[in-house]
């Protein structure tokens, strides 16, 4: 079906940032299928670890125990501070099945028409449900009627929350995202994810964090919250947890803990050996290669870079991101940008218009970081140097 607006391009193959297409012209991947290969592309560990597991057994299904899930299930139980985790095959899917969890929790407690706070730009799947929670207008439009039970506030706004839970006494949960991704790498402010916290221990409320793009290590930290040194009652997580194989999961502690009993939720493909196998290389491969250090070492120096070489441009508002999850906001739509940075051998992504986002993989190097800014800087100049469309 006519679902994407593709660029002419088609990759043959890779290699830790780079990519090659098939008429054998070599780029630089600042995008990393959209924060999902944080390993680059072509890692050994990770070949090696799902080709190992292919050759025993790729599914059996969740009627079985499956030894690869339960590993990797103590391994996200380990390096986030959560208890228990429900598996799946995508970003969206993990959300579903907070909101699931969600509504569960509120019948659980006598509310039995649950509403869950959610933020303006959210962005958080493309499921009825998850399209419901989102922020997008754009995105929603022609799926109507909505699903409904999610109250819209601002975002990094500590009173539109407060209020909303006195106007609503239906809230069981807030879904947020630390640092929205599609809605333009915008960062919460550590004090306005604290007082969630606080708010929702207050009014019994779970607090659920979408780290499907700002997870596994992207922000410097194994996962976004951790900046705010706070524990959430449910994270969802995806795209760099398989490096590139589908992985989702939602993963429970506090008051979601148990929640979910046998026959409440399910996934045919979710968590499988191929999958699992998959996501413990990839975490194993970043914690030996110390690619947290390394994304917020590199993210630094792509955004001064890029706050250096666009200093007195105008037409460039700000430069802004955590680790490796950048937004280069300018005044104006910018999407002509991704097709010029492929001509010049780079790949990048616009979002919200106006914000050039940059999710490069975490195994990006010094030489490698400089060099994407060398490339784009040159392209953004000229772009702002036009008169505006």
């Amino acid at each position: 079906m006519n679902t994407y607006n593709r660029l002419p391009v088609a990759f043959d193959r890779g290699e830790g940032v780079w990519l090659w297409d098939t008429a054998g012209k070599k780029y630089l991947d600042a995008l990393a299928g959209i924060a999902v290969s944080g390993l680059g592309h072509a890692h050994p560990k990770l070949v090696r670890a799902i080709a190992d597991q292919a050759a025993k057994v790729i599914h059996t299904s969740n009627i079985y125990e499956v030894p690869n899930q339960s590993a990797l299930a103590d391994r996200l139980a380990a390096l986030s501070g959560m208890d228990e985790s429900f598996f799946c095959s995508s970003g969206a899917e993990a959300n579903e099945a907070a909101i699931k969890l969600a509504r569960l929790y509120g019948h659980h407690n006598g509310i039995q028409s649950a509403s869950i706070v959610v933020m303006e730009h959210a962005w958080h799947g493309r499921t009825l449900a998850t399209l419901s929670a989102t922020g997008n207008r754009k995105a929603q439009a022609g799926f109507e009627p909505l699903v409904p039970g999610f109250v819209r506030v601002p975002y990094n706004d500590a009173a539109a929350v407060r209020q909303a839970g006195d106007v609503n006494r239906n809230i069981v949960a807030v879904l947020v995202e630390v640092l929205q991704g599609e809605g333009g790498i915008h960062v919460a402010d550590p004090d306005y994810v604290r007082f969630l916290r606080r708010l929702c221990d207050e009014k019994g409320w779970l607090l659920m964090i979408d780290e499907v793009q700002s997870g596994i290590g992207r922000t410097g930290k194994w996962f976004a919250f951790q900046h705010a040194g706070i524990l959430p009652d449910v994270i969802t997580l995806a795209k760099g947890l398989g490096s590139g194989v589908p992985v989702g999961a939602c993963v429970a502690a506090g008051r979601a803990k148990g929640v979910f009993k046998p026959g409440n939720h399910g996934s045919t493909f979710g968590g499988g050996p191929l999958a699992c196998a998959a996501g413990l290389a990839t975490l194993a491969a970043m914690e030996s290669e110390g690619l947290l250090d390394n994304a917020e070492r590199m993210g630094e120096l792509i955004r001064s870079g890029f706050r250096e070489a666009l200093a007195g441009v105008g037409g460039v508002v700000e430069v802004r991101g955590m680790g490796l999850m950048i937004g280069i906001e300018l005044d104006r739509p910018c999407g002509d940008l991704v097709r010029q940075a492929l001509d010049a051998g780079l790949l990048i992504n616009v979002t919200a218009e106006r914000v050039i986002r940059l999710l490069p993989p975490l195994v990006i190097r010094e030489s490698e970081a400089r060099e994407l800014v060398a490339r784009l800087a040159p392209l953004v100049r000229a772009f702002l140097a036009k008169p505006a469309a």
